[in-house]
């Protein structure tokens, strides 16, 4: 909206040229999401206590988290509010690329309050079946690709592969002889659908195992989002993108003030998700928080550095998976005491606030890490 009134006003109003900066839109849509975030999370927690919306524990977890039974939870409402609104007001709206970051982080936000719903309308753990969640999940995450496809036919978005250390490498996920006849070419980018659904549906269910410790998962939010603004913010700016060799991607750097309103709502529901936390996000939160940071590094071509933005989502994932396996292959056996690895250190005797501190520490240093690679290419 504000970019709006500086294409409509600046030459009357020089005030208006502020708002065609993209650090300043940036920052603001970080505040305005802060802000938002700080002042709706007291009501916004009164109201799913009036509405009994409350946490349930399962048995199997940790006995400690029994007392969190009844929480508020379903909080992530109101981080995907405190995104949408600073976005809309601060970004150019004609953008495409800002419009398939926050559909696909909305529809992500839709499944998982679907599941929220089930699960407190049924008041014990019966929300959506694994295998429905998925399709969903795969259905979004295609026509999120679907929507990359088109704007690649049209000349305004590569779907080659970047990698970090390598410039000079950039495989192509297209099957090039489909592209000749307009009966096959939809299925010339079927390697690249898969790929993106992959990077989407991982993401969002990693974030989702993260979210077990007070604001474990909204901390490690706010650090990988931080990182994905800086990087979008290179990304979309000529002179930074020829400076460090990244791929320039025109209309890119609309996302960026998208970014900082995730950043800005992860900050403040981590004002109420704090140790003790008032509030949980549940899956409303962190299946919109995965896809949308997935989506994001996939626009901006930085697919590759994606476990690393996100390293600490990744590791609790692999902890899941490995834990499953071997418990399976060996009849029984297990690697850690309980899976994800957080609450292996819990039953280990950590504190839950020296557990969610270390993680924090972990997750800066991966994404330190993936900021170094822009300078090492």
């Amino acid at each position: 909206m504000f970019y709006f009134l500086y294409l409509k006003l600046h030459n009357q109003f020089h005030f208006f040229n502020l708002f065609r900066y993209i650090t300043f839109r940036s920052a603001c849509a970080s505040i305005t999401a802060l802000l938002l975030s700080l002042l709706l999370g007291p009501g916004t927690i009164r109201k799913l206590k009036e509405f009994q919306v409350g946490q349930f524990i399962r048995e199997e977890g940790p006995q400690a988290h029994q007392a969190k039974a009844g929480t508020p939870t379903m909080g992530g409402v109101l981080i995907n509010l405190c995104i949408a609104i600073p976005t809309l007001l601060w970004t150019d709206l004609s953008n495409l690329f800002v419009w398939l970051a926050l559909l696909v982080t909305v529809a992500f936000a839709a499944i998982g309050f679907w599941d929220d719903y089930r699960k407190i309308s049924h008041h014990q753990n019966l929300g959506l079946s694994g295998r429905s969640k998925l399709m969903l999940q795969v259905l979004i995450s295609i026509l999120f690709g679907v929507g990359l496809m088109l704007l690649s036919a049209a000349g305004r978005y590569s779907t080659d592969l970047t990698f970090p250390f390598f410039k000079s490498i950039h495989p192509s996920f297209l099957i090039t002889p489909l592209l000749r006849s307009p009966w096959t070419y939809p299925l010339a980018f079927l390697p690249f659908l898969i790929f993106v659904a992959f990077l989407l549906v991982g993401s969002s269910n990693a974030v989702n195992l993260t979210d077990g410790l007070d604001g474990l998962a909204i901390g490690c939010v706010v650090i990988s989002a931080t990182a994905l603004t800086a990087l979008t913010y290179v990304a979309g700016n000529a002179v930074w993108a020829d400076y460090l060799d990244v791929e320039h991607m025109p209309g890119v750097a609309e996302l960026t003030p998208f970014c900082g309103a995730t950043v800005g709502a992860s900050l403040g529901f981590l004002w109420y998700n704090a140790y003790p936390a008032e509030i949980f996000m549940g899956d409303v939160g962190s299946l919109a928080l995965g896809g949308s940071l997935a989506g994001v590094a996939v626009i901006i071509k930085q697919e590759l550095l994606l476990p690393f933005i996100g390293g600490i989502f990744v590791v609790e994932a692999l902890s899941v998976i490995l834990q499953v396996a071997w418990f399976k292959a060996t009849g029984g056996r297990r690697i850690f005491r309980m899976a994800p690895i957080h609450h292996h250190f819990e039953l280990e005797g950590w504190k839950e606030s020296k557990i969610i501190a270390r993680f924090w520490i972990v997750a800066l240093v991966f994404s330190l890490f993936a900021l170094t690679t822009l300078k090492v290419r």
